[in-house]
This record gives C-alpha cells, structure tokens and sequence, in this order.
C-alpha cells in the first residue's frame, strides 16, 4: 500500500472537477456548482494561477484532493493558506490521505514562513470536525463568515460603479 501526493497537473484538470463533483455530492451541495471542467483548468493551470491543487494517490489511483489558495493576514503580516476543499474518496478514507494532504500543505507554511492555514467546515459535518480537532485545529467561534454572490453581489457592485 502506497501513498502518494502530488502538485495537479493540467492533465489533471478533469480528475479535479470530478472530485469536486464528488465533495459537492457529499456535502449536499450539487445544485450549487456552477464551474465546469474548462473553468477549473483555466484556473489552475493558466500561466499565473491564483488557485492551485495538490492530488493524493493511494495504489497509483486518485483519492483525493487539496484546493488552495494564498491569502493575506492584515494582524500577521504575512500570508497563509486558506484551504478551499479537502476530499478524500469515502472507499478509502482512514489510510491518512487525508492527513498526508494537510501535512504538505502545513510544510509549505512552515518552509514559505506563512502565518497560517486555515479553512472552513460545514457545521453538521462531525466525521471532518473530529478529524480537524485530532489534528490540533480549533474553530474560530468567533467569527461568522460573511459572503456576497449572485444578485446581491452585482447590486453591490452595480453601485459602486
């Protein structure tokens, strides 16, 4: 038994859009992807990405899946990762892909000198909640994420304009 992780490749891009099929099916989320295969390619996989992924093998065959992206703390200074999704393929959860996804990208934190890793969790999602805190990480009760999409994002911006 082998594990492996790896930086996506643009070979890769259907591999991650069908992974990100999956975590949407998983977190009961499908009606709200609206990208598609060509829309993830670009964005990994154009000349400067802003997006990148990381995909775990278990056996030479994918299991899974990190999307990340650089973000900035004004408080730190510095930048950190914040980790858009995390998908380990349910047949084969347990043999530390998901762990070994994570472990990378905290190594890339330390080498970089970034403040942080962060990401968020659906709240009725207690197999990963439970995974996260056996790892060290805490909820950060205190804050509530905020977001603006769709028509509230284009009246916002319609009138600022």
């Amino acid at each position: 038994m082998s594990l492996t992780i790896r930086p996506a490749a643009a070979s890769d891009a259907a591999l991650v859009f069908s992974l990100i099929g999956e975590l949407a099916e998983y977190e009961r989320l499908v009606h709200e992807v609206a990208a598609t295969q060509a829309m993830i390619g670009e964005a990994l996989f154009c000349e400067s990405p802003r997006v990148f992924a990381d995909i775990g093998e278990w056996n030479g065959e994918p299991a899974g899946f990190a999307l990340w992206f650089y973000n900035f703390s004004t408080f730190r200074g510095r930048h950190g990762i914040y980790l858009e999704d995390l998908y380990v393929r349910p047949a084969i959860r347990g043999h530390g892909i998901g762990k070994a996804l994570l472990r990378g990208l905290a190594r890339r934190c330390i080498a970089e000198g970034l403040a942080r890793l962060e990401w968020s969790v659906l709240d009725w999602n207690e197999p990963s909640i439970g995974f996260y805190r056996s790892l060290g990480a805490i909820a950060k009760d205190d804050w509530t994420v905020y977001r603006l999409s769709g028509e509230s994002l284009a009246k916002l911006g319609a009138k600022l304009a």
